[in-house]
């Protein structure tokens, strides 16, 4: 019931945000003499901000067309490299990019959002990378025929996408940057792929705030997980699939529950943002106004996840600390992360993270302890809360040349 009563409210809010929509282009219209006076503008803008805050979202598109590099704006080509059911493997690739420039695998979170919540990672990485990215796609709209999809699965598909762009660029492994939940699964697969001493093990890997050990600076996310036990989470937030979607039946963890979820952590600065865009509106600062909706656009599109893999993630990662304690297993095989003696590991933390405390990522340097020194590297960016170290200012400016000094360094 909990699917089918998010649907009605969904159904009812589109048209409320339809009637907002035509309402605030009439009281705004220059041919409406209310549009002069002072009710047009201020109820005009606040019509526009509910009608934007209540509108239905589906699946966004990358759009990346161009970047800039050096003052010259290179086009940017985005192809699909390998069609999975349960995600695909993209690639982004610049005009002009030298022939040496190193390949590079963005391991997109699987945790409610689409992998385009990180174009802001592919456009700044693509300026000196071939980039490649997992496009996860969303559990409703995958039919029960093809299976189950859990923790085992994702650290497959990690694999399989690297012996594909490995197998791509003639042997050559690739680097990989795995942003926030991935680093764990991430790495697994790090680990598995060194101690089956598979040519595709990636050259680096990175992990930008990302649960390695939340027992480490726990936040609200990490006490939430722990507070409850897995069948409180099987019974209140895992819901069936409606009738009208493709992958009607599967059992799911919906988007709009983890989207309810962060958006409550933080609550009165998303109000915040909606009053401020809302003043943009009556002073006619379109601009500003736009870069609010732009991010809500994005924020808001959320997806589902297999009730397997939720599930999974809650009891081994936030619960047990499976991979900490030595005790992960895939595919019944306990990972050892003492077999990482090849890849070299960078773990990037923010200093405001209020998702991945610091010391849940850098806790995966101690752990390879196999590893040699010279090919572990740690930093924090100072200021940057959890988005900003892989979007923003701060990642273009701090974050990103460290990662590919890192890459360099140990191409």
């Amino acid at each position: 019931m909990l699917y089918h009563a998010h649907e009605l409210q969904t159904a009812w809010l589109n048209s409320a945000s339809a009637m907002a929509s035509i309402g605030s282009e009439w009281l705004t219209n220059p041919r409406n003499p209310l549009a002069y006076s002072g009710i047009g503008p201020v109820a005009g803008s606040a019509l526009e901000v509910f009608a934007h805050a209540t509108i239905r979202r589906g699946k966004p598109q990358f759009d990346i067309e161009s970047v800039n590099v050096k003052g010259k704006d290179d086009p940017v080509a985005e192809t699909l490299v390998l069609h999975r059911a349960f995600g695909d493997l993209k690639r982004f690739r610049r005009a002009n990019l030298p022939d040496d420039a190193p390949s590079v695998l963005i391991v997109a979170p699987m945790s409610g959002h689409f992998a385009t919540l990180l174009r802001g990672t592919v456009e700044r990485m693509v300026e000196n990378a071939e980039v490649y990215i997992t496009d996860w796609h969303d559990a409703r709209d995958i039919p029960l025929s093809e299976g189950r999809f859990d923790l085992d699965d994702y650290i497959d598909y990690i694999i399989e996408f690297l012996q594909t762009i490995a197998e791509r660029n003639e042997g050559a492994p690739a680097h990989v940057v795995a942003v926030c939940q991935p680093s764990v699964p991430a790495l697994a697969a790090t680990a598995l792929m060194n101690g089956a001493k598979d040519k595709a093990t990636p050259k680096t890997l990175t992990m930008m705030g990302g649960p390695i050990d939340t027992r480490e600076s726990p936040t609200t996310v990490n006490d939430m997980a722990m507070k409850r036990p897995l069948s409180w989470f099987r019974q209140n937030v895992i819901a069936t699939v409606p009738a009208q979607y493709p992958g009607a039946g599967r059992r799911v963890y919906p988007g709009f529950m983890q989207l309810a979820s962060f958006m409550s952590m933080n609550l009165g600065g998303h109000i915040l943002s909606h009053y401020e865009m809302y003043k943009h509106l009556v002073a006619g600062d379109d601009e500003s106004a736009q870069q609010t909706k732009d991010f809500y656009d994005e924020y808001r599109s959320v997806c589902d996840m297999t009730a397997e893999f939720y599930l999974q993630t809650v009891e081994e990662v936030f619960q047990e600390h499976s991979l900490p304690n030595n005790a992960f297993e895939h595919r019944g095989k306990v990972i050892d992360l003492g077999d990482i003696k090849q890849t070299a590991l960078l773990a990037v933390e923010g200093e405001r993270d209020d998702i991945s405390g610091l010391g849940q990522t850098k806790a995966a340097l101690p752990l390879a302890r196999n590893l040699s020194e010279d090919k572990k590297r740690y930093y924090m960016a100072e200021g940057a809360g959890h988005y900003g170290i892989f979007n923003g200012s701060k990642w273009r400016t701090k974050v990103a040349p460290v990662v590919e000094q890192f890459i360099a360094t140990h191409g």
